[in-house]
Protein backbone atom coordinates (compact mmCIF):
# COMPACT_ATOMS: atom_id res chain seq x y z
CA UNK A 1 0.00 0.00 0.00
CA UNK A 2 1.47 3.43 -0.94
CA UNK A 3 0.98 6.79 1.15
CA UNK A 4 1.15 9.06 -1.99
CA UNK A 5 -2.35 9.67 -2.27
CA UNK A 6 -4.43 11.48 -4.72
CA UNK A 7 -7.46 13.33 -3.43
CA UNK A 8 -10.24 11.37 -4.05
CA UNK A 9 -12.28 13.51 -6.55
CA UNK A 10 -15.50 11.66 -5.97
CA UNK A 11 -17.66 14.91 -4.32
CA UNK A 12 -20.96 15.02 -3.89
CA UNK A 13 -24.01 17.47 -4.23
CA UNK A 14 -23.45 18.92 -1.10
CA UNK A 15 -19.19 19.28 -1.67
CA UNK A 16 -18.24 16.23 0.64
CA UNK A 17 -15.69 14.19 -0.67
CA UNK A 18 -15.85 10.32 -0.43
CA UNK A 19 -12.91 8.89 0.48
CA UNK A 20 -13.83 6.07 2.65
CA UNK A 21 -15.40 2.79 0.70
CA UNK A 22 -17.07 0.55 3.41
CA UNK A 23 -16.74 -3.14 1.05
CA UNK A 24 -19.28 -5.65 2.15
CA UNK A 25 -17.86 -9.66 1.15
CA UNK A 26 -21.02 -11.89 2.45
CA UNK A 27 -24.05 -11.12 4.42
CA UNK A 28 -23.79 -14.69 5.76
CA UNK A 29 -22.22 -14.37 9.77
CA UNK A 30 -22.15 -17.29 12.30
CA UNK A 31 -23.63 -15.06 14.84
CA UNK A 32 -27.25 -13.71 15.04
CA UNK A 33 -26.53 -10.67 17.16
CA UNK A 34 -30.30 -9.46 18.04
CA UNK A 35 -30.00 -5.85 17.20
CA UNK A 36 -28.72 -6.89 13.62
CA UNK A 37 -30.51 -10.22 12.44
CA UNK A 38 -33.40 -11.92 12.74
CA UNK A 39 -33.17 -15.32 14.46
CA UNK A 40 -34.48 -17.19 10.85
CA UNK A 41 -32.23 -15.48 8.27
CA UNK A 42 -32.76 -16.20 4.36
CA UNK A 43 -28.75 -15.47 2.84
CA UNK A 44 -28.02 -14.41 -0.53
CA UNK A 45 -28.03 -17.13 -3.13
CA UNK A 46 -24.33 -17.27 -4.34
CA UNK A 47 -25.45 -16.29 -8.01
CA UNK A 48 -26.44 -12.94 -6.79
CA UNK A 49 -23.29 -11.94 -5.14
CA UNK A 50 -20.07 -10.80 -6.25
CA UNK A 51 -17.31 -13.08 -6.72
CA UNK A 52 -14.08 -12.21 -5.15
CA UNK A 53 -12.77 -10.91 -8.19
CA UNK A 54 -15.72 -8.73 -8.79
CA UNK A 55 -15.05 -7.18 -5.24
CA UNK A 56 -11.23 -6.60 -5.85
CA UNK A 57 -12.62 -4.97 -9.23
CA UNK A 58 -14.99 -2.66 -7.52
CA UNK A 59 -12.04 -1.61 -4.43
CA UNK A 60 -9.48 -1.08 -7.05
CA UNK A 61 -11.73 1.45 -9.06
CA UNK A 62 -12.79 3.23 -5.98
CA UNK A 63 -8.80 3.45 -5.18
CA UNK A 64 -8.42 4.97 -8.73
CA UNK A 65 -10.78 7.06 -7.90
CA UNK A 66 -8.90 8.35 -4.61
CA UNK A 67 -10.39 6.90 -2.11
CA UNK A 68 -7.67 5.96 0.56
CA UNK A 69 -9.21 3.71 3.34
CA UNK A 70 -11.23 0.33 2.59
CA UNK A 71 -12.85 -1.44 5.32
CA UNK A 72 -14.18 -4.87 4.56
CA UNK A 73 -17.05 -5.91 6.25
CA UNK A 74 -20.49 -9.06 6.34
CA UNK A 75 -21.86 -10.08 7.69
CA UNK A 76 -18.97 -12.00 8.95
CA UNK A 77 -16.36 -11.21 6.49
CA UNK A 78 -13.96 -14.32 7.77
CA UNK A 79 -16.91 -16.60 6.75
CA UNK A 80 -16.23 -16.20 3.60
CA UNK A 81 -14.18 -18.85 1.59
CA UNK A 82 -10.82 -18.04 0.33
CA UNK A 83 -11.45 -14.27 1.80
CA UNK A 84 -8.08 -14.20 2.43
CA UNK A 85 -6.45 -14.03 -1.49
CA UNK A 86 -9.44 -11.06 -1.82
CA UNK A 87 -7.48 -9.44 1.11
CA UNK A 88 -3.81 -10.23 -0.15
CA UNK A 89 -4.75 -8.36 -3.50
CA UNK A 90 -6.24 -5.58 -1.90
CA UNK A 91 -3.11 -4.86 0.61
CA UNK A 92 -1.16 -4.26 -2.44
CA UNK A 93 -2.89 -1.88 -4.19
CA UNK A 94 -1.06 1.90 -5.02
CA UNK A 95 -3.06 4.30 -3.66
CA UNK A 96 -4.47 2.60 -0.62
CA UNK A 97 -3.46 4.24 2.87
CA UNK A 98 -5.86 2.03 4.93
CA UNK A 99 -7.13 -1.39 4.71
CA UNK A 100 -9.38 -2.00 7.80
CA UNK A 101 -11.57 -5.06 8.76
CA UNK A 102 -14.62 -5.26 11.01
CA UNK A 103 -15.38 -8.79 12.53
CA UNK A 104 -17.00 -10.38 15.43
CA UNK A 105 -13.80 -11.70 16.23
CA UNK A 106 -14.54 -15.57 16.73
CA UNK A 107 -12.30 -16.70 13.82
CA UNK A 108 -9.36 -13.93 14.45
CA UNK A 109 -7.42 -16.34 16.75
CA UNK A 110 -7.31 -18.27 13.49
CA UNK A 111 -6.67 -15.53 10.85
CA UNK A 112 -5.02 -12.41 12.64
CA UNK A 113 -1.50 -13.08 12.20
CA UNK A 114 -1.94 -13.65 8.19
CA UNK A 115 -4.88 -10.47 8.11
CA UNK A 116 -1.45 -8.49 9.38
CA UNK A 117 0.90 -10.08 6.86
CA UNK A 118 -1.53 -9.42 3.60
CA UNK A 119 -1.63 -5.53 4.90
CA UNK A 120 -4.94 -5.12 7.29
CA UNK A 121 -3.81 -2.27 9.20
CA UNK A 122 -6.19 -2.25 11.64
CA UNK A 123 -9.61 -4.27 13.13
CA UNK A 124 -12.65 -3.34 14.81
CA UNK A 125 -14.12 -6.06 16.96
CA UNK A 126 -17.95 -6.74 18.30
CA UNK A 127 -18.20 -6.98 22.06
CA UNK A 128 -21.23 -6.15 23.66
CA UNK A 129 -20.82 -8.13 26.98
CA UNK A 130 -18.21 -9.51 29.19
CA UNK A 131 -21.05 -12.04 30.60
CA UNK A 132 -21.02 -15.32 29.03
CA UNK A 133 -24.66 -15.80 29.11
CA UNK A 134 -25.54 -12.72 28.19
CA UNK A 135 -23.13 -12.69 25.06
CA UNK A 136 -25.00 -15.54 24.20
CA UNK A 137 -28.31 -14.24 24.50
CA UNK A 138 -27.16 -10.72 22.61
CA UNK A 139 -25.62 -12.98 19.47
CA UNK A 140 -27.71 -16.05 19.99
CA UNK A 141 -24.71 -18.49 18.66
CA UNK A 142 -21.53 -16.62 19.86
CA UNK A 143 -18.79 -18.00 22.24
CA UNK A 144 -17.60 -15.68 24.44
CA UNK A 145 -14.13 -17.20 25.36
CA UNK A 146 -13.48 -17.48 21.67
CA UNK A 147 -13.88 -13.59 20.76
CA UNK A 148 -11.69 -13.19 23.70
CA UNK A 149 -9.00 -15.19 22.22
CA UNK A 150 -9.48 -12.94 18.92
CA UNK A 151 -8.82 -9.77 20.38
CA UNK A 152 -5.53 -11.07 22.26
CA UNK A 153 -4.44 -12.71 18.74
CA UNK A 154 -5.26 -9.06 17.23
CA UNK A 155 -3.06 -7.44 20.10
CA UNK A 156 -0.44 -9.85 19.75
CA UNK A 157 -0.23 -9.55 15.85
CA UNK A 158 0.07 -6.10 15.88
CA UNK A 159 -2.38 -4.22 14.00
CA UNK A 160 -2.01 -0.53 13.88
CA UNK A 161 -5.40 0.13 15.34
CA UNK A 162 -7.74 -1.75 17.14
CA UNK A 163 -10.92 -0.77 18.62
CA UNK A 164 -14.07 -2.72 20.29
CA UNK A 165 -17.33 -2.04 19.28
CA UNK A 166 -20.37 -1.94 21.86
CA UNK A 167 -24.24 -1.58 20.77
CA UNK A 168 -25.66 -0.73 24.07
CA UNK A 169 -29.72 -1.54 24.61
CA UNK A 170 -31.82 -0.56 27.88
CA UNK A 171 -31.78 -3.33 30.58
CA UNK A 172 -29.65 -5.34 28.04
CA UNK A 173 -26.25 -4.65 28.63
CA UNK A 174 -26.45 -1.03 29.83
CA UNK A 175 -24.74 -2.32 32.90
CA UNK A 176 -21.50 -3.26 31.14
CA UNK A 177 -20.70 -0.18 29.89
CA UNK A 178 -18.02 0.65 32.72
CA UNK A 179 -16.84 -2.90 32.82
CA UNK A 180 -16.26 -2.37 28.83
CA UNK A 181 -14.66 0.61 29.13
CA UNK A 182 -11.82 -0.78 32.06
CA UNK A 183 -11.66 -4.04 29.71
CA UNK A 184 -10.52 -1.71 26.78
CA UNK A 185 -8.24 0.51 29.05
CA UNK A 186 -6.46 -2.96 30.36
CA UNK A 187 -5.32 -4.21 26.71
CA UNK A 188 -4.41 -0.86 25.81
CA UNK A 189 -7.59 -0.50 23.01
CA UNK A 190 -9.99 1.91 21.50
CA UNK A 191 -13.69 1.39 22.33
CA UNK A 192 -16.51 2.68 20.51
CA UNK A 193 -20.35 2.75 22.03
CA UNK A 194 -22.89 2.96 19.03
CA UNK A 195 -26.51 3.63 19.27
CA UNK A 196 -28.81 0.80 17.93
CA UNK A 197 -30.20 1.35 13.98
CA UNK A 198 -33.40 1.04 12.94
CA UNK A 199 -32.30 -1.63 10.24
CA UNK A 200 -34.88 -4.36 9.26
CA UNK A 201 -37.72 -5.50 11.20
CA UNK A 202 -37.14 -7.46 14.26
CA UNK A 203 -39.23 -8.95 17.09
CA UNK A 204 -36.91 -9.98 19.54
CA UNK A 205 -36.97 -6.55 21.32
CA UNK A 206 -38.93 -3.05 21.07
CA UNK A 207 -35.69 -0.43 20.01
CA UNK A 208 -37.88 2.48 21.41
CA UNK A 209 -38.05 0.89 24.73
CA UNK A 210 -34.11 -0.57 24.38
CA UNK A 211 -32.52 2.66 23.00
CA UNK A 212 -29.65 4.19 25.36
CA UNK A 213 -28.34 7.88 24.19
CA UNK A 214 -24.36 8.60 23.78
CA UNK A 215 -25.31 11.48 25.76
CA UNK A 216 -26.31 9.23 28.66
CA UNK A 217 -23.37 6.31 28.75
CA UNK A 218 -20.84 9.13 28.09
CA UNK A 219 -22.49 10.59 31.28
CA UNK A 220 -21.85 7.70 33.14
CA UNK A 221 -18.51 6.23 32.00
CA UNK A 222 -17.02 10.65 33.00
CA UNK A 223 -18.03 9.70 36.46
CA UNK A 224 -15.49 6.97 36.74
CA UNK A 225 -12.98 7.97 33.83
CA UNK A 226 -13.11 11.56 33.26
CA UNK A 227 -13.37 12.20 29.35
CA UNK A 228 -12.07 15.06 27.32
CA UNK A 229 -13.23 15.94 24.06
CA UNK A 230 -10.32 14.79 21.34
CA UNK A 231 -11.05 16.07 18.04
CA UNK A 232 -9.46 13.12 16.58
CA UNK A 233 -11.03 11.50 13.47
CA UNK A 234 -10.42 8.21 12.41
CA UNK A 235 -12.43 8.51 9.29
CA UNK A 236 -15.42 6.95 10.33
CA UNK A 237 -18.57 8.40 12.47
CA UNK A 238 -17.46 8.05 16.41
CA UNK A 239 -16.81 11.40 18.19
CA UNK A 240 -13.62 10.21 20.00
CA UNK A 241 -13.16 11.17 24.12
CA UNK A 242 -9.85 10.55 25.62
CA UNK A 243 -8.67 9.40 29.79
CA UNK A 244 -6.02 11.08 30.95
CA UNK A 245 -4.90 8.25 31.95
CA UNK A 246 -4.83 5.71 29.83
CA UNK A 247 -4.16 5.63 25.30
CA UNK A 248 -7.23 4.21 25.20
CA UNK A 249 -9.89 6.32 23.41
CA UNK A 250 -13.50 5.93 24.20
CA UNK A 251 -15.96 6.95 21.03
CA UNK A 252 -19.81 7.46 20.28
CA UNK A 253 -21.60 6.93 17.24
CA UNK A 254 -24.80 8.67 17.39
CA UNK A 255 -27.27 8.25 14.08
CA UNK A 256 -30.16 9.31 16.27
CA UNK A 257 -28.55 11.36 19.17
CA UNK A 258 -26.10 13.47 17.41
CA UNK A 259 -26.56 13.22 13.47
CA UNK A 260 -23.21 13.35 11.86
CA UNK A 261 -23.94 13.26 8.47
CA UNK A 262 -22.39 16.91 7.57
CA UNK A 263 -18.95 15.07 8.10
CA UNK A 264 -20.12 11.95 5.89
CA UNK A 265 -16.92 10.78 3.70
CA UNK A 266 -17.91 6.80 3.18
CA UNK A 267 -20.16 4.80 0.92
CA UNK A 268 -21.27 0.97 0.91
CA UNK A 269 -20.67 -1.48 -1.71
CA UNK A 270 -23.19 -3.94 -0.74
CA UNK A 271 -22.24 -8.08 -1.64
CA UNK A 272 -25.00 -8.21 -4.22
CA UNK A 273 -22.84 -4.68 -5.75
CA UNK A 274 -25.40 -2.39 -4.66
CA UNK A 275 -23.73 0.97 -4.01
CA UNK A 276 -25.14 2.74 -1.22
CA UNK A 277 -25.08 6.10 -0.82
CA UNK A 278 -26.19 6.17 2.83
CA UNK A 279 -26.39 3.88 5.35
CA UNK A 280 -30.20 5.28 6.84
CA UNK A 281 -31.57 5.79 2.91
CA UNK A 282 -32.19 3.42 0.20
CA UNK A 283 -30.64 5.74 -2.69
CA UNK A 284 -27.88 3.23 -4.47
CA UNK A 285 -27.12 2.03 -7.74
CA UNK A 286 -26.29 -1.06 -9.64
CA UNK A 287 -22.23 -2.08 -9.80
CA UNK A 288 -23.60 -5.41 -10.42
CA UNK A 289 -24.67 -4.95 -13.50
CA UNK A 290 -21.85 -3.19 -14.65
CA UNK A 291 -19.68 -6.17 -13.20
CA UNK A 292 -21.53 -8.33 -14.80
CA UNK A 293 -21.89 -7.04 -18.71
CA UNK A 294 -18.30 -5.61 -18.50
CA UNK A 295 -16.20 -7.88 -16.93
CA UNK A 296 -12.85 -5.42 -16.40
CA UNK A 297 -13.58 -2.35 -17.75
CA UNK A 298 -12.05 0.19 -14.80
CA UNK A 299 -12.71 2.95 -16.87
CA UNK A 300 -16.79 2.53 -16.91
CA UNK A 301 -17.03 0.89 -13.26
CA UNK A 302 -15.78 4.08 -12.23
CA UNK A 303 -17.98 6.21 -14.19
CA UNK A 304 -20.93 4.49 -12.75
CA UNK A 305 -19.28 5.04 -9.52
CA UNK A 306 -18.57 9.17 -10.12
CA UNK A 307 -22.59 9.43 -11.67
CA UNK A 308 -24.04 7.94 -8.13
CA UNK A 309 -22.10 10.49 -5.97
CA UNK A 310 -25.39 12.91 -6.94
CA UNK A 311 -27.71 10.46 -5.49
CA UNK A 312 -26.26 10.75 -2.15
CA UNK A 313 -28.36 12.18 0.26
CA UNK A 314 -27.97 15.51 2.39
CA UNK A 315 -28.58 13.42 5.35
CA UNK A 316 -30.40 10.22 7.07
CA UNK A 317 -33.58 10.44 9.68
CA UNK A 318 -33.74 7.42 11.74
CA UNK A 319 -37.08 7.47 13.99
CA UNK A 320 -37.23 5.04 16.99
CA UNK A 321 -40.37 3.16 15.62
CA UNK A 322 -40.59 -0.29 15.93
CA UNK A 323 -44.00 -0.85 13.48
CA UNK A 324 -42.25 0.54 10.30
CA UNK A 325 -38.50 1.05 10.03
CA UNK A 326 -38.04 3.26 7.04
CA UNK A 327 -34.89 0.82 6.20
CA UNK A 328 -36.09 -3.06 5.60
CA UNK A 329 -32.79 -4.35 4.86
CA UNK A 330 -30.79 -5.66 7.98
CA UNK A 331 -27.58 -4.89 9.48
CA UNK A 332 -25.86 -7.81 7.77
CA UNK A 333 -27.25 -6.68 4.13
CA UNK A 334 -26.09 -3.43 4.03
CA UNK A 335 -23.00 -4.04 5.23
CA UNK A 336 -21.57 -3.75 8.74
Amino acid sequence: MSSHLQPSNLIDRFDRRIDYLRLSVTDRCDFRCVYCMAEDMTFLPRSQILSLEQLYDVAAAFVALGVSKIRLTGGEPLVRNNLMTLVERLGQLNGLKQLHLTTNGAQLDKYAPALKAAGVTGVNISLDSLNESKFRQLTRTGDLSKVLRGVDAAIDAGFSRIKLNAVILRGRNDDEALALVEFARNKGIDISFIEEMPLGIIDEHSRALSFCSSDELRELIDSRYPLSASGESTGGPSTYYRMVDSPSRVGFISPHSHNFCHLCNRVRVTVEGRLLLCLGNEHSADLKATLDEFPGDSERLQQVVRSAMSLKPERHHFELNDNEPQIVRFMNMTGG
